[in-house]
Order: C-alpha cells, then structure tokens, then sequence
C-alpha cells in the first residue's frame, strides 16, 4: 500500500467515525426533559420521606409512652415542616447551579 492510497482510507474512517458519533449524540431536549423530571422526584421523594420519619417517631413514641396521638401530629407536622425544607434547599440549589451555567455560557459568548 502507499502513503496516498492510507491517507485516503484513514480520511474515509474518520468520515465515518464522526457520522457514527453524530448519530449517537443525544438530543438536548431529551436530556432536559429527563433531568427535569429527576429533579421533581427528587424533590417528592424528599417530601415524603420527611413525613414518613416525623410519623414513624411519633407512632414509636406514643406506642411506647401510651400517649394519646400527640407525638405522632406533632412529629408528623415537624417531619412535613423538614420535608419542605428540604425541597427548598433542594430547589435553591437547583437554581444557583443554572444561574452558573447561564453566566458561563454568557462570559463564553
């Protein structure tokens, strides 16, 4: 083989490396929908698991104290109160990370 005739097949597989590569990018909005979808289970589950532990300290307490059902309410709501701040904290999180974006696609534009 000579060097023109290599040259030209190595032209041709990197043509076809790159086709390959472009047909298996993915899709940006795809990739958005899904990440959006990620964040709000995130978030639910955040939630959830909040109430379930203020319930389950409270349940635990009065079963243990024999207390009428004022530490399963009152763990129960302090459990809600956590949850939400969880999502907060989440969602602010959330939210300073594409500001960063924002402002580095900015200073690259």
């Amino acid at each position: 083989m000579t060097d023109p005739e290599k040259e030209k097949r190595l032209a041709q597989l990197e043509e076809r490396i790159e086709a390959a590569k472009k047909a298996r990018a993915p899709k940006p909005h795809m990739e958005e929908h899904y990440s959006q979808a990620h964040l709000a289970w995130r978030m639910v589950i955040e939630l959830v698991a909040g109430l379930g532990i203020g319930f389950g300290i409270g349940y635990g307490l009065d079963s243990l104290l024999g207390t009428i059902p004022l530490f399963l309410v009152l763990f129960t709501l302090l459990g809600l109160a956590a949850g939400v701040k969880t999502m907060l904290r989440s969602a602010q999180e959330i939210q300073s990370r594409k500001q960063a974006e924002e402002a580095e696609r900015d200073e690259r534009d």
